[in-house]
């Protein structure tokens, strides 16, 4: 793909692993100048060598729990004592839960919908004001597959990829016309660290996806202001197939595949 941030500053959330590791370096092999936030110093301290080194950039790393409602404040405070004009904001950060919603953790739950919604929304609202002024501007908001249907025993996560998918897409019908770019990249089964965070005995999809993969086409679709992408053509026709089919039969449906063993 071509490289439309060269020499700008992007964001990534979630940096330290997974598709935020491979957005990052996708950015900074295209010369992209980057913030990486996570809640491990070490790694981010490790790309953040590696980058600079390979790719000849300024790289920035900020420690940041966005599960805490006080760490996108933290993070903006950051780039702004460092004088950081951000072109690019991904917000990458998300984790999951796999079992009975009767049965969790609560705890775990609201701290999702923290990262995975509350911190979504609150960076956004930080970093977007100054896109609209300066007439230029893109923000990645990464959904899922999930976020196009109920998804038993993955309830909460996949309601909070709905809410993501549906926040981007009527933000970038708002920005548009102020040059600022918003995309919600919807990945499916992806090689990465979700399922061990989830405890999940996952990957459910048909085709598993590389996170370099995911990131090439996520950034091509936001420099090509789609306002949402689906990865992988086989994901792309499944989520057409629902479309056709009576909502209930889908939520069953995903109920069969995702049940626990013990509840078979």
């Amino acid at each position: 793909m071509k490289h439309p941030w060269r020499d700008q500053w992007a964001l990534v959330t979630g940096a330290s692993a997974g598709i935020g590791s491979a957005l990052a370096e996708e950015l900074a092999e295209g010369g992209a100048h980057l913030v990486l936030t996570a809640r491990r110093a070490e790694r981010l301290d490790d790309l953040a060598t590696r980058f600079r080194a390979k790719y000849n950039v300024s790289v920035e790393s900020v420690v940041a729990d966005l599960e805490d409602r006080h760490g996108p404040d933290q993070i903006y405070a950051f780039t702004q004592q460092k004088g950081i004009a951000l072109d690019v904001l991904i917000n990458n950060a998300g984790f999951g839960a796999y079992g009975e919603f009767r049965t969790s953790n609560l705890e775990r739950h609201l701290g999702m919908v923290q990262v995975n919604c509350a911190a979504v929304v609150h960076l956004t609202r930080l970093y977007l004001p100054a896109m609209v002024q300066r007439r230029r501007g893109h923000i990645l908001i990464l959904s899922s597959t999930a976020s196009f249907q109920a998804v038993p025993y993955l309830s909460t996560y996949a309601a909070t990829k709905a809410f993501d998918l549906l926040f981007a897409e009527g933000l970038a019908e708002e920005v548009a016309r102020f040059g600022v770019h918003v995309c919600a990249l919807c990945p499916g089964s992806t090689e990465s660290e979700f399922t061990q965070v989830a405890d999940s005995p996952g990957p459910f999809g048909v085709r598993v996806e590389t996170a370099e993969q995911v990131a090439r086409v996520g950034l091509r679709a936001l420099a090509d202001g789609k306002h949402s992408f689906v990865s992988g053509f086989i994901n792309r026709m499944n989520v057409e197939l629902q479309r056709l089919a009576p909502r209930r039969l889908v939520t069953a449906a995903a109920e069969r595949i995702f049940r626990p063993k013990d509840l078979r």
